[in-house]
């Protein structure tokens, strides 16, 4: 295995690709993992006529048009037959921290679009309580940011902007990040909600009731398989 595929990731993506069908209209989110789909889906060659995918991020559309794919707008008329997408953290009950690379609102979007949603992570994601090791992204409105920050800090009191290069980091729709550590006992289904009734949110990266389950890949290449309970 290359170092640029990786055993843990390579095992998790192939088995994200076997849950795809010929004739499928697909949702793929962002980042190394589900770019990994995207290569190996192109190697098939029973996807004729080619398969439909929408797509949450600018690198993950490139690519699946790269790859031969058909991008379709989510313009309302259908519902995605399947989601796949990676996961910054992924806890127990898979719930999970998303928008390390900043297309958490396009991610949700997209997965609220499907019929079914699966994870596709190394089990070095996996968590006993969500913010062990990431902070939460939380995108806000760019318009009076550091307001949205002072009345969000009376939930998440260590915000952060996200800066790139010296520069505030700015999503695919134009809004900021604020980084945002969970502390310890914060219960993220009471956040799930809070945080959004912030004026100003835009979106967080919880996702919270929404994997069907979690395709984990260990460093020897084998799979692991988180299935939620509902």
């Amino acid at each position: 295995m290359t170092e640029d595929h990786p055993p843990a990731r390579e095992a998790a993506a192939a088995a994200a690709v076997d849950l795809v069908e010929p004739g499928m209209t697909i949702g793929l989110g962002s980042g190394r993992a589900v770019w990994r789909v995207v290569e190996l889906l192109s190697e098939r060659r029973e996807d004729t006529p080619p398969l439909r995918v929408a797509v949450a991020s600018k690198r993950t559309d490139a690519m699946a048009r790269e790859a031969g794919m058909k991008v379709v707008a989510l313009d309302g008329s259908f519902a995605l037959d399947l989601a796949i997408d990676g996961a910054d953290e992924v806890d127990p009950q898979l719930r999970l921290i998303k928008g390390g690379g900043g297309a958490l609102l396009r991610e949700k979007i997209v997965i609220a679009a499907a019929q079914r949603f699966v994870v596709v992570a190394e089990t070095a994601k996996k968590v006993e309580r969500l913010g062990e090791g990431f902070p939460l992204p939380v995108e806000v409105a760019r318009f009076a940011w550091q307001d949205t920050a002072r009345r969000l800090a009376e939930l998440l009191p260590e915000a952060e902007l996200r800066v790139t290069e010296g520069e505030p980091y700015v999503t695919d729709e134009g809004h900021f990040i604020l980084d945002c550590p969970l502390a310890r006992g914060s219960d993220p289904n009471e956040l799930d909600d809070a945080i959004r009734r912030v004026p100003g949110v835009v979106e967080h990266g919880l996702f919270i009731g929404m994997a069907e389950q979690a395709l984990l890949g260990t460093p020897q290449g084998e799979l692991e398989v988180l299935r939620s309970a509902g």
